[in-house]
C-alpha cells in the first residue's frame, strides 16, 4: 500500500485542530460549550486513532529505515524533521488508542472547566505523538517538555485535596531532569553540525565525550520513567490525578523515558551505554525489588498501581541496556502491556462501600478513599462479578 504524503503531520496536529475547534464552540456559544468540547474531543481522538491505524496498515514492517519521513527548514539553525520507524509507530498507536478512552472515562466525572479540561488533553496527544515521530533534536526537545505543562494543569486544576503539591513536584522533577540533556543537545548540535537524530546515530563521538552525554541523557530519561531513586514524585502524581490523568500518565508518559533511551542513549553512546549497564542494573534490580514490596504495604489502590509501575519499569532499563536484540524487544513488549493493563486498572468500575448499587466508572478518585483499599477487593468476583471481572 503506498505511503500517504503528510500523514505524520496530520496524526500529529489533528487534536491541536480539534482544540481550536473547542475554543471556536465557546465562543459562538457558551451555553453549549461543554458538551461541545466532549463531541468534539471524543470525534477528534478518533479520528486520530483512525488515521493512526492508516499510518500502521500502510507501514512496511521489512524495512528498518525511518519512513513517511518529512523534513525541511523551519528557522535557521533547526528542521521540521518528522519519521517513524518499527518501534515508534507502535507508541504513536497506543497514544492514539489510549486517548478516546480517556475522554469517555471523564465524560461525567469532570464537570467544571470543562472546555479546558478536553483542550489540555487534546494538547498533550499533539505533544506526546510529536515526541515519538520527531527527528530533530530540537523539535523533540519541544516536543518532550512541552507534554509536563498540559499534564500539570491536569493535575494541578482537577486533581485531589493536594493537587497543588503533586503538580509541582511532577514539574519541578521532570523539568530539572531535562536542563542537563538540552546542554547535551547544544554541545552535540555544535560538535556535529547537524541536529538530524538519524545522522546523529551514525556520528562516532569521542570516548571521552561519550558519558558525559549519556548521563546528561539518563539524567532527563531516568526521572521521566520513573527509576529508583528518582521515582518519588509518580505517587503522588497518580492518586491526586484525575482518573483519566493517571491513565495517560502510567500508559504514555512513562514510556518517553524508556524511548528516549532506544533513542538516544543506546545508539549514539554505544561505549557508555556498556560501561554504565551494571550502574543500570543495580539500580533496576534495586526499583523491582524494593518498589514492589512497598506496593504490598499500600492501603490505597492508585499508589499500588503506581510502585507497581516502577518495579515493571526496572524490568524495561534492563531489558534496554542488556546489549542484545531480545533485551531490546522485551522491553518494547513491556512498555506497550504496561501502558495497556495499568490504563485498565485505573479505570476499573468501583463499588460504593456502604453496598449502594451504584457502580462508579472511571473515576477512582472521586469515590470514598476506602473502596481504592485493596484489603475491600479480597473476594472481589463473588462479591462484585462485574469488577472482579475487569480487574
Amino acid at each position: 500500500m503506498p505511503q500517504i504524503p503528510y500523514i505524520l503531520s496530520v496524526v500529529t496536529f489533528l487534536p491541536l485542530v480539534g482544540a481550536g475547534l473547542i475554543l471556536l464552540a465557546r465562543l459562538l456559544n457558551k451555553s453549549g460549550a461543554d458538551g461541545a468540547a466532549r463531541w468534539i474531543a471524543l470525534a477528534t481522538t478518533l479520528v486520530t486513532l483512525g488515521v493512526s491505524a492508516v499510518l500502521v496498515a500502510t507501514f512496511d514492517p521489512s524495512s528498518a529505515a525511518y519512513q513517511f519521513v518529512e523534513r525541511f527548514v523551519w528557522f535557521v539553525g533547526a528542521e521540521y524533521h518528522m519519521g517513524v520507524d518499527g518501534i515508534s509507530i507502535l507508541f504513536v498507536l497506543l497514544t492514539a488508542f489510549l486517548m478516546p478512552i480517556c475522554i469517555l472515562a471523564s465524560w461525567n466525572t469532570i464537570k467544571d472547566r470543562v472546555v479546558d479540561y478536553m483542550i489540555a488533553f487534546l494538547v498533550l496527544e499533539t505533544l506526546v505523538i510529536g515526541v515519538f515521530t520527531s527527528l530533530d533534536l530540537f523539535l523533540f526537545y519541544i516536543f518532550f517538555e512541552g507534554t509536563l505543562v498540559p499534564m500539570f494543569i491536569i493535575i494541578g486544576v482537577w486533581g485531589g485535596a493536594n493537587r497543588i503539591y503533586a503538580s509541582y513536584k511532577f514539574f519541578l522533577y521532570t523539568l530539572l531532569g531535562s536542563v542537563l540533556m538540552l546542554l547535551a543537545m547544544l554541545w552535540m548540535a555544535a560538535e556535529t553540525g547537524t541536529t538530524s537524530i538519524p545522522a546523529l546515530k551514525e556520528y562516532a563521538f569521542s570516548a571521552e565525550a561519550q558519558p558525559l552525554l549519556w548521563l546528561a541523557f539518563f539524567a532527563s530519561f531516568a526521572v521521566k520513567m520513573p527509576m529508583w531513586p528518582v521515582h518519588t514524585w509518580l505517587p503522588d502524581a497518580h492518586v491526586q490525578a484525575p482518573t483519566a490523568g493517571s491513565v495517560i500518565l502510567a500508559g504514555i508518559l512513562l514510556k518517553l523515558g524508556g524511548y528516549g533511551f532506544l533513542l538516544f542513549n543506546l545508539p549514539m553512546f554505544p561505549q557508555a551505554s556498556q560501561t554504565f549497564a551494571p550502574l543500570v542494573f543495580t539500580l533496576s534490580v534495586i526499583a523491582i525489588v524494593y518498589t514492589s514490596l512497598v506496593a504490598f504495604r499500600q492501603t490505597d489502590m492508585k499508589k499500588l498501581i503506581a510502585y507497581s509501575s516502577v518495579a515493571h519499569m526496572g524490568f524495561v532499563t534492563m531489558g534496554i541496556f542488556a546489549g542484545n536484540d531480545q533485551g531490546v524487544q522485551g522491553a518494547v513488549f513491556q512498555m506497550l502491556s504496561h501502558g495497556l493493563i495499568s490504563g485498565a486498572l485505573f479505570l476499573c468500575p468501583v463499588r460504593r462501600p456502604d453496598g449502594a448499587d451504584a457502580v462508579v466508572r472511571g473515576d477512582l478518585h472521586a469515590v470514598h478513599h476506602g473502596q481504592r483499599r485493596p484489603a475491600r477487593h479480597l473476594g472481589l468476583h463473588r462479591r462484585d462479578p462485574d469488577h472482579g471481572r475487569h480487574l
